[in-house]
């Protein structure tokens, strides 16, 4: 498939950020001879949802996220979604150490740590579903070795900051992991795209794709404006992938592509208090997660993390959700308004409709004082104190509507959303947590998907990569030891 790389690569990749960056690397395994462009409108990579300080550096493994393990009816929890959850991190981990082991750092840790991963909750509700909790995943051998307590003296072991002071007689329940990791993925995807370039990528940084489409003999031309010079051109490529964050939807809507019909965006911002106190860091050495308060969505669910971020470690906590109508913090107001068209009207309606509790939950949490805030600091941390703390603005996520199949309704749906279009020419990927922890086997998707008849010639080349590839971890016990006994010593990770 190789073309003239200049004005007509095989490949453009639409965003600096881990998406692409995954994408580059695997195109460099299993078509290593294929011309790839990469455009960034930032002045360098991973300026938003990738960004460190845009995000939790959650490694999602479902080990301590408690949205992902809901309870039935009669009160026993559902550890579908967290299996394969972990399952597609395990996959991460894979792709990463023969990434390490081919030459893309000599320190891993500057990408990945190991953190204790803890679930904690209070209340005599609260308690019992996290023993349902863990009596779900336990068994599982992707949660081997997942520890429980309800004794106020271990988790003050666990966790002294967050046990400091609290009211005695109050119930506590906590699962820990010690299989959790803290992951920067600004470092990693700059590692990935220095190690792409270094390949022969070309990356261009302050590069606006302003229009994709379809031409007649199946190229997608993609028209980019150089920020620097104001100058515009237009490439040609046989395969396109729109991994811009938020600003994927406009550039798939504008594709005219029938698959992205029905789609929408609902852009929520965030903001975390922070703390780089020493002493308050020293005495929280993990990621907790609790429980969103009822009412509230998925992605408010409150975690005081531990992150470690080009050699500081710093505490934060939150997210304290709110509203913007930009799709990308580097965005315009006029995101939200102009990606309402004809085609998604109808979701668009629908899901406001049957979210009015949420809108009302935002307005709330925009309007919310400083002082409202720090409370919900406090029932973390009983002893925080204000000064130590700062409130900085997280990434923009734009969460995926689309239509219920079913009902023909538009939903809101938290996750993320693989759009393939075009006989395979064109992808694109919408949503947001778990993205970044599951890049991999996202991107593996889209391999599969766009490149049919060639998967089978690359499934060797995948597998040497990732052992795992097409097989289930959950189901091979021996696989499963040995997967995470090697990427534990590549990764430099706590066993």
């Amino acid at each position: 498939m190789t073309t003239d790389g200049s004005s007509n690569p095989d490949v453009v990749l639409v965003g600096g950020g881990i998406m692409s960056a995954t994408l580059a690397a695997l195109f460099g395994i299993v078509a290593p001879d294929w011309t790839v462009q990469v455009f960034e409108s930032g002045t360098e990579v991973a300026g938003e949802s990738s960004g460190p300080w845009n995000n939790a550096g959650t490694g999602h493994s479902a080990l301590c996220e408690l949205n992902y393990t809901p309870a039935r009816p009669d009160g026993t929890v559902d550890p579908a979604k967290a299996v394969g959850i972990n399952e597609q991190f395990q996959v991460s981990r894979q792709f990463w150490s023969h990434l390490v082991r081919s030459g893309l750092t000599d320190s891993p840790k500057t990408f990945i740590t190991s953190v204790p991963h803890v679930s904690f909750v209070t209340g005599t509700e609260g308690h019992r579903y996290m023993r349902n909790r863990y009596e779900a995943l336990a068994p599982q051998p992707l949660f081997a070795g997942l520890e429980f307590t309800d004794d106020p003296a271990v988790l003050a072991e666990w966790l002294p900051l967050m046990m400091a002071d609290r009211a005695d007689g109050e119930p506590v329940a906590a699962t820990r992991s010690l299989a959790g990791t803290d992951v920067n993925f600004g470092a990693l995807t700059r590692l990935l795209l220095d190690d792409a370039v270094g390949r022969g990528v070309q990356l261009h940084l302050q590069h606006r794709v302003r229009r994709v489409r379809r031409e007649r003999d199946g190229r997608w031309a993609t028209t980019v404006t150089d920020l620097t010079s104001g100058k515009k051109r237009t490439v040609r490529s046989r395969f396109l992938f729109v991994g811009a964050g938020g600003g994927a939807l406009p550039l798939l809507q504008g594709a005219g592509i029938p698959e992205i019909r029905g789609f929408g965006g609902f852009p929520v911002s965030g903001q975390f208090l922070r703390t780089r106190n020493p002493e308050l860091v020293a005495r929280h050495q993990a990621k907790v997660y609790g429980q969103a308060k009822v009412g509230a969505p998925p992605m408010s669910v409150p975690h005081l993390d531990l992150r470690l971020i080009d050699g500081e470690q710093a505490l934060l906590f939150g997210p304290y959700a709110g509203f913007s109508p930009k799709f990308l913090k580097a965005g315009s107001m006029w995101d939200l308004p102009k990606s309402v068209r004809s085609g998604n009207l109808g979701s668009m309606l629908g899901a406001g409709i049957a979210n009015i509790p949420l809108t009302k939950y935002l307005i709330g949490q925009v309007l919310q004082s400083t002082s409202a805030r720090f409370r919900a600091l406090e029932e973390f941390v009983p002893t925080a104190e204000q000064d130590d703390w700062e409130l900085i603005t997280a990434g923009q996520r734009v969460q995926v509507i689309k239509q219920d199949p079913t009902t023909g309704r538009g939903v809101l749906q938290f996750g993320t959303e693989l759009i393939v279009g075009a006989e395979g020419t064109v992808a694109g990927l919408l949503g947001a947590s778990p993205g970044a922890s599951t890049a991999t086997a996202a991107m593996l998707t889209l391999l599969e998907r766009c490149f049919p008849d060639r998967i089978d010639a690359w499934r060797p080349l995948l597998q040497e990569a990732i052992p795992s590839y097409g097989r289930e971890l959950s189901a091979e016990p021996e696989l499963l030891a040995q997967v995470r006994a090697d990427t534990t010593k590549t990764l430099e990770l706590q066993g």
